[in-house]
């Protein structure tokens, strides 16, 4: 039997003290941080180990997840998700995904949300993830359509980074379309 958190390319897994210099290295690439969340000041090495270690002492629950996507063979990190917005009631929840700049392009992205849906479908019985994604971010709007995600909406003009203003679209998966697409 393979691993829930094993993918082709990638595998999921807590945050260890010793990652902060992994994430701390992905801030220095200004262009792809900019077009994150939110631009941040440059982090010092020792609020970096700090963040790190709390994260790696911190309880996660089961549907409210933070994990570090590490390369398959090797375990290095490339990146982190999380999951948001979670609605027990209705069965919904969304995610965050950011991978470093010098692993763009490299098929772990896409791993890492396959099997972060298998888990929050299979495992903890939800029906539809959603994801925003800047209008902006091609690559990221190509890799949601590629899974097989539905553009469902548009929020005009919602995101301010590097002096314009970015559209947020709305894509949504049902537990139905992953199946059709995904399963294994």
């Amino acid at each position: 039997m393979t691993s829930v958190w094993v993918g082709q390319r990638v595998r999921l897994r807590a945050i260890e003290p010793e990652d902060w210099e992994a994430f701390h290295s992905f801030n220095e690439y200004s262009d792809a941080v900019r077009s994150g969340h939110q631009l941040h000041p440059p982090q010092s090495a020792a609020r970096a180990r700090k963040w790190a270690a709390e994260l790696a002492e911190k309880d996660q629950g089961m549907d409210d997840v933070r994990l570090v996507i590490a390369t398959r063979d090797g375990n290095v990190p490339v990146g982190m998700m999380n999951t948001h917005s979670v609605d027990r009631v209705h069965g919904t929840f969304g995610y965050g995904i950011g991978i470093g700049t010098p692993h763009h392009r490299k098929g772990y992205a896409g791993d890492a949300i396959v099997l972060l849906l298998r888990y929050m479908f299979f495992e903890r019985r939800f029906q539809k993830a959603e994801a925003w994604v800047y209008s902006s971010n091609e690559p990221s709007l190509a890799l949601h359509r590629r899974l097989g995600f539905v553009e469902e909406g548009r929020r005009r003009r919602s995101h301010y980074a590097n002096g314009r203003y970015d559209d947020e679209v709305l894509f949504g998966m049902t537990v139905e379309e992953f199946i059709e697409r995904h399963a294994s």
